[in-house]
C-alpha cells in the first residue's frame, strides 16, 4: 500500500471532523475503539459546529474529497430520518448541482471521442445537471439517415477516474487498519466490501458498460408500466461519453412541483418501491443508484423515469429467494423464517441459535407493524440493528452491499415522497407475486432446470476422473510395480462411485420434475 492513500485517509478524516461529520454519528452502541476514536475526533471540530450542533459546510468537504466522498453524501441525502432535514437538504446539492467542468473542453472530448459523429451533436447546451463523475448536455442530434431528435450527452469528468482510483486506494489503507486494529470490524469484512466498491467504481467509469446496462434493463421491463427509462444511440457512445434519448420530467425530490402538476405523490413513490423490488428480485439486475438526482416523474402518466445507470447490481437466484423471503417474513412477522434465511444464506454463523436470532428480528420488527415511514426513527433502527448483529457475529456478505445500500436509496426517496407510507402494504403485491410463482410449476421448472445444470457439470468431470485413474494405473506398469491391489479398487471403486451418484442424481431431478 503506498504511503500516499494513507496521507489521503488522514486529510479525510480531519476534513470530515473539522466540518462536523462526526457529530451525526451515534456513538453509543459502537465498540470501544470507534468510540474512542469519534471522541478524539470531535475534539477538532469548527468552534461553530461545537457551539451550534449545525453541520453546514459538509457539502463542500465532501466536493473538495473527491468522487467517492461525494456518492457517500448522496446516499446521506436521502435519510434526514437519520442525518436530519437540514443536513439532508445541504448534501442533496451533490446529486446533480456541482460545479461544471470548463465547457471549452466539450468539444474536444466530443471529437476525439466520436470522431466524425461528432458534427451530428449539435446546438450543444451549458451542463444541465453536474454530479461526481460525470455531467449532463442537452443536444440536437441530426443523423445522416434519420429524423432529428433531442438528446442527452453524458460526459465524464476529465480526470475523474485518476481521483476515483486515488479515492479507492484510501479506502483499502482505512480497511486494512480497521481490520487490525479494530478486531470486531472483521466480521464486516472491511477490504471485501472496499473491493465490490472498487469494481463497482470501474464499471461507473466506462460508459459503454453503462449504455449496456440500459439495454439489458430495457428487455426486462418492456412489459412493465410505470417505470420509464431513455434508449441509446449507439453510433455516439464511446469510453467516456454517452448519449440517450432525452426524457421529459419533474425532479421526483421538487415536492412543490409534483403537487402543483396534480401528480399523486402517494402512488409515486409507491411506483419507485415496487419498481425497484421488481428489478432485484424478478430480473436480479437493479439501479444501484436511485437517489433523487436520477429520478424524475412525468406529470401526465405519474410514471417514474430513471436516468443515469452507471451503477448497477446483479444477483442471482438465491440471493433473490432470500430478499423475497426476508421481506415476505417481515410482512406476515413470520419471524423464523428471518432468522432461517440469515442462516441459510451466511450472515449468521451456524454456531448461533436460529431461535434467539428470531427472537432478535422480532424485537425489530414488530415496533415497525402498523407504524407509518413518519413514526420511524430509522437511526434507531440502525443502532439497533448494529447491536444484533454485533451480538450475533454476524457476518458480511459483500456480493450484497449493493443491494443493501440501494435499499437504504430508495426507502429514502419512497418516504420523502409519503411520509405515511407503509412499506410492507406496498412490497407485499411484487414479493408475494414472486413467492407464489416461485412455489408453483414455474418455479418447479426452473429448479430443476438449475439442478440439471450442477449434475451436468458434475458429469463432465467423470470422465475426467475415470483418465486420471487410467494414467496412475498405466504408470503403475510403466515402472514395472506391481500395483497396490488396495489403490487398484480404491480409484475403480472412486470412479464408479461418481458414475453411480450422477445416475442417481439424475434419476431424482426426474422424480422431482414428475
Amino acid at each position: 500500500m503506498l504511503i500516499s492513500a494513507y496521507f489521503r485517509l488522514i486529510r479525510a478524516g480531519y476534513v470530515l471532523a473539522r466540518e462536523g461529520a462526526l457529530s451525526i454519528v451515534s456513538a453509543k452502541d459502537l465498540p470501544g475503539p470507534l468510540k474512542l476514536g469519534i471522541w478524539l475526533g470531535r475534539l477538532i471540530e469548527r468552534p461553530s459546529v461545537r457551539k451550534t450542533g449545525h453541520v453546514e459546510r459538509l457539502n463542500k468537504a465532501l466536493n473538495r474529497l473527491g468522487p467517492t466522498y461525494v456518492k457517500f453524501g448522496q446516499t446521506l441525502a436521502t435519510r434526514p430520518d437519520v442525518v436530519g432535514p437540514e443536513i439532508a437538504n445541504d448534501l442533496a446539492g451533490l446529486q446533480d448541482k456541482m460545479d461544471p467542468f470548463d465547457p471549452a473542453l466539450v468539444p474536444g472530448i466530443l471529437s476525439a471521442a466520436l470522431d466524425g459523429k461528432a458534427a451530428e451533436l449539435t446546438e450543444l447546451s451549458p451542463p444541465i445537471a453536474a454530479a461526481s463523475i460525470a455531467q449532463v448536455h442537452r443536444a440536437r442530434l441530426k443523423p445522416a439517415n434519420g429524423l432529428p431528435r433531442t438528446v442527452a450527452v453524458k460526459i465524464l469528468r476529465p480526470g475523474v477516474s485518476q481521483r476515483f482510483m486515488a479515492d479507492i486506494e484510501s479506502y483499502y489503507a482505512g480497511a486494512a487498519l480497521a481490520e487490525r486494529f479494530v478486531r470486531s470490524t472483521k466480521r464486516l469484512k472491511p477490504t471485501q466490501v472496499v473491493e465490490t466498491l472498487d469494481r463497482s467504481a470501474r464499471l461507473e467509469l466506462d460508459l459503454r458498460l453503462e449504455a449496456a446496462a440500459i439495454s439489458e434493463m430495457a428487455e426486462n421491463i418492456k412489459d412493465d408500466s410505470g417505470f420509464v427509462i431513455p434508449s441509446v444511440s449507439w453510433d455516439h457512445v464511446a469510453q467516456n461519453v454517452l448519449t440517450t434519448s432525452w426524457v421529459e420530467g419533474i425532479p421526483i425530490r421538487d415536492h412543490e412541483a409534483l403537487d402543483a402538476a396534480g401528480v399523486d405523490r402517494k402512488a409515486l413513490a409507491a411506483k419507485v418501491l415496487q419498481s425497484f423490488l421488481r428489478h432485484a428480485i424478478r430480473d436480479g439486475f437493479f439501479h444501484a443508484d436511485m437517489h433523487p438526482g436520477n429520478l424524475f416523474a412525468d406529470p401526465r402518466t405519474g410514471d417514474v423515469i430513471a436516468v443515469d445507470f452507471g451503477i448497477m447490481g446483479r444477483i442471482n437466484r438465491r440471493e433473490r429467494r432470500f430478499l423475497a423471503d426476508i421481506l415476505y417474513g417481515f410482512i406476515t412477522r413470520n419471524y423464523r423464517l428471518v432468522a432461517e434465511r440469515h442462516f441459510d444464506i451466511g450472515y449468521v454463523p451456524k454456531d448461533q441459535s436460529v431461535d434467539d436470532f428470531a427472537l432478535a428480528i422480532r424485537s425489530i420488527g414488530e415496533p415497525l407493524h402498523g407504524r407509518t415511514a413518519q413514526d420511524i426513527s430509522m437511526a434507531r433502527v440502525l443502532g439497533q440493528l448494529f447491536v444484533i448483529t454485533d451480538l450475533f457475529n454476524m457476518q458480511t456478505r459483500p456480493e450484497l452491499v449493493l443491494l443493501q445500500k440501494s435499499m437504504v436509496l430508495v426507502e429514502g426517496v419512497a418516504r420523502a415522497l409519503d411520509p405515511a407510507l407503509d412499506i410492507w402494504t406496498v412490497a407485499e403485491p411484487v414479493v408475494g407475486d414472486w413467492l407464489r410463482k416461485e412455489e408453483g410449476p414455474l418455479g418447479r421448472v426452473q429448479d430443476i432446470k438449475d439442478q440439471i445444470s450442477i449434475f451436468a457439470e458434475a458429469a463432465q468431470r467423470v470422465p475426467v476422473i475415470l483418465g486420471q485413474a487410467e494414467l496412475a494405473l498405466a504408470d503403475y506398469h510403466a515402472n514395472k510395480r506391481p500395483p497396490d491391489r488396495l489403490m487398484r479398487w480404491a480409484l475403480v471403486l472412486a470412479a464408479a462411485a461418481g458414475t453411480i451418484f450422477f445416475a442417481v442424481a439424475t434419476v431424482r431431478v426426474l422424480l422431482l420434475g414428475s
